[in-house]
């Protein structure tokens, strides 16, 4: 409604100003001694600015549109529904829209697909990448009487969902629902435009109206000399001029069409760079934040488990041992060990063929690592209680080193080759390479930055050190709704 009342005022002005122009263009044509001006660049300027304006809001709007559709997209489209009998045993199981998905329903998850619902797991176990949520880098895993969210990816291992939220009452469409309607809220300055919207389109209207009859009735009553009216012109049209500027001048308020504008364009912007912002009222209030909060997993890191470091405590050829430690590790699916494997094929540099040598006698130790034999020696590649419980003795740099990469927040694999440690290989989330210097330039602005995780302490205090935030300034292990609840306590008090 408020819109069309700036439009009715944009289309009086232009409407005004044209058919005074075709006005003046007919009477020159009939009198040649008239000279009056023309309007016609004035309709078209104001009506291509309008245009201008309202192509930039589609295209925001486009790229807000984006946004959520990537977020809606996190959802499955199918699901394998199984129908199971009185005894637990599966007797059917077939691919139905995910959106028809009831509850109670037992969902099939395999691996490398997204879970379709909120749910908990009755059968199975596997890993599970919850970042989407929590903010954790590393997969969760994921056994029976677990809760899963839909949305997130299952990456190994056969699940049994027996669905408990479906439809709008899951958490990721309650996210989206949330964007939506944040995008849809208006900024206060919008909301206090369409208030004088109300008075200010009648009193231009008004005031255009009084513009023309008082310099009328003035030119009747000679109350002004006439020397001012051009020599072509009456008194009449002079008034009527100057009555249509008054509305012309009026019409492409910027409070009625700029604002709406620029706060589109603004919350488009930052949706294509990947911020979304909640609405024109978070927009108008950027300029008083004095502390931003951050998460820490693909925010302040890459997401993804990569080998940082690698630490040798024996002789040995680097692309043997990365050889070595690849063929064992090929043959598990966990996270772990598919960042080792990833790390080897960049040390094996530019070659075509990656045919890692053959593993015999493979096993896989739940929790603790992997073992075979390649090449005719036995590699072991886990984590400390593994080389214990195998009778290897760990060295004292190899404590050292897992120590170490402890303290930096990192995940420490010892690798032994033939009951003798030989390295110890660090995994971690690595930082973003812009982060630290995003955390010194908002330092520069006054601006405190805070880590809201739902990652564990250790990791979330090794991250701050690294980008420059202050111990105090962490929060770790945080739900979601935690996180929502710290930044309503930051809202109501100063830092």
């Amino acid at each position: 409604m408020v819109m069309q009342i700036w439009m009715f005022l944009l289309h009086l002005g232009t409407n005004a100003a044209y058919f005074y122009s075709v006005y003046s263009v007919l009477r020159a044509a009939t009198s040649p001694a008239f000279n009056a001006s023309d309007f016609f660049e004035t309709s078209s300027m104001l009506i291509s600015f309008i245009l201008l304006g309202k192509y930039l809001e589609v295209l925001a709007r486009g790229k807000t549109s984006e946004a959520i559709a990537k977020l809606m997209d996190l959802a499955p489209k199918t699901a394998t529904l199984l129908t199971i009998d009185d005894k637990g045993i599966v007797v059917n199981e077939k691919e139905v829209d995910s959106r028809l998905i009831q509850k109670n329903d037992v969902i099939k998850t395999i691996p490398g697909s997204k879970v379709a619902c909120d749910g908990l797991v009755i059968w199975g176990q596997s890993h599970i990448n919850e970042s989407m949520i929590t903010g954790e880098s590393r997969p969760v895993t994921k056994r029976t009487g677990d809760i899963v969210i839909g949305g997130i990816l299952n990456e190994n291992g056969v699940l049994h969902i027996k669905a408990a939220k479906v439809g709008s009452e899951t958490a990721l469409s309650q996210i989206v629902r949330l964007v939506e309607s944040a995008q849809m809220a208006k900024a206060p300055v919008q909301r206090f435009a369409d208030h004088i919207s109300k008075y200010f389109v009648p009193l231009v209207i008004a005031l255009s109206f009084c513009t023309w009859v008082s310099w009328f009735l003035a030119g009747m009553f000679k109350a002004y000399p006439r020397t001012w009216i051009p020599s072509s012109m009456d008194s009449f049209e002079l008034s009527l001029q100057f009555g249509i500027s008054v509305m012309v001048v009026a019409c492409p308020c910027a409070l009625g069409l700029a604002t709406p504008t620029a706060v589109m364009v603004g919350t488009g912007v930052g949706a294509s760079l990947g911020v979304l912002i909640k609405g024109g009222q978070a927009l108008q209030s950027a300029q008083e934040v004095n502390c931003i909060v951050f998460d820490k997993t693909g925010t302040l890191t890459i997401c993804k488990p990569m080998v940082v470091n690698t630490r040798f405590f024996k002789t040995m050829v680097p692309q043997e041992f990365y050889e070595l430690i690849a063929a064992a590790e090929v043959n598990s699916d966990h996270p772990l060990a598919k960042a080792i494997v990833e790390n080897a094929k960049k040390m094996r540099g530019s070659e075509e063929k990656l045919i890692w040598p053959e593993a015999l006698n493979f096993e896989s130790i739940t929790g603790q690592g992997v073992k075979a034999i390649i090449c005719n020696k036995e590699v072991i590649v886990g984590n400390k209680s593994l080389m214990l419980e195998q009778g290897i003795a760990i060295p004292v740099e190899a404590e050292e080193a897992l120590a170490e990469t402890t303290g930096l927040a990192q995940t420490g694999v010892l690798v032994s080759i033939d009951k003798e440690v030989i390295g110890v290989l660090a995994i971690s989330d690595p930082l973003k390479p812009e982060a630290p210097e995003v955390i010194f330039i908002l330092k520069s602005m006054n601006i405190e930055s805070m880590i809201v995780t739902g990652d564990n302490w250790g990791t979330a205090n090794a991250i701050a050190k690294q980008v420059g935030i202050d111990s105090k300034y962490v929060v770790a292990e945080a739900k979601p709704e935690q996180k929502a609840e710290k930044v309503k306590e930051l809202q109501s008090t100063s830092i």
